[in-house]
């Protein structure tokens, strides 16, 4: 678990938006669908704590506030499924959807979807059933960032409290992992050592080349997870 919270925490220094889409499928690899989905929450809201701090200058908030509202408001729904579906299965959809979201975020401009206001609720809708469901709610707002035009800088200061409120109500609305406080600090201390990764490699790697490193790291982890749950879980 630690290398999976160590490598998403540096991807998300590097890129702004990287530690769910990285670790969530690693995390529900190495736990299972409900107990790693939890910890990306929660591993993901301390980093966006961490990083918000740095960057709320650049807080669109009336932005933030018209992709959050319907991240929450389809949270019922995601809980449903994260509660109703066998683990096996929800492991192969958690790793089904991470694949389709992750590979749309790569042809984002092309689909030419989530624009304007209709997009931005129907992108936070898409990312607060994700965030609950698979522990990855950034692929479709990448994409409503893309085709909005929102320029880098504030989308990443933006983003941080996004997800900061879908990530933190998450965590409310299923409780904190269970898990014992050595385990709980090695994921700290994999987490920190993560973010001061990234800010090292931050000037010597480019953004484009992160992204695209992240991207192919999530698509196979998230491919495992499919064949896990093929397997039996």
């Amino acid at each position: 678990m630690g290398s999976a919270v160590l490598v998403g925490a540096a991807t998300q220094r590097l890129t702004g938006i990287g530690f769910s889409l990285v670790a969530a499928p690693l995390l529900v690899l190495a736990t299972g669908p409900h107990l790693g989905v939890l910890l990306a929450n929660a591993l993901a809201f301390c980093t966006n704590l961490l990083l918000l701090a740095q960057v709320w200058r650049d807080v669109q908030i009336k932005r933030v506030a018209l992709l959050a509202v319907p991240a929450l408001l389809a949270f019922p729904l995601g809980l449903w499924t994260a509660s109703a579906v066998p683990a096996p299965a929800l492991m192969v959809g958690i790793g089904a959807l991470s694949v389709a979201a992750l590979l749309a975020v790569q042809h984002a401009r092309r689909l030419g979807i989530f624009h304007g206001w209709g997009g931005a609720v129907g992108a936070g809708a898409v990312s607060g059933f994700m965030t609950v469901t698979a522990g990855i709610g950034g692929p479709a707002v990448t994409i409503y960032a893309l085709g909005s035009g929102w320029g880098h800088r504030a989308f990443v200061g933006s983003i941080q409290l996004y997800f900061a409120i879908v990530n933190g109500g998450s965590v409310l609305a299923k409780g904190l992992p269970p898990v014992g406080l050595l385990e709980a600090g090695a994921l700290f201390a994999a987490l920190g050592a993560g973010l001061l990764l990234g800010q090292r490699l931050a000037p010597h790697v480019a953004p484009e080349r992160g992204r695209q490193a992240a991207l192919a790291l999530a698509i196979a982890g998230s491919l495992a997870t499919v064949v896990k749950g093929l397997t039996g879980g």
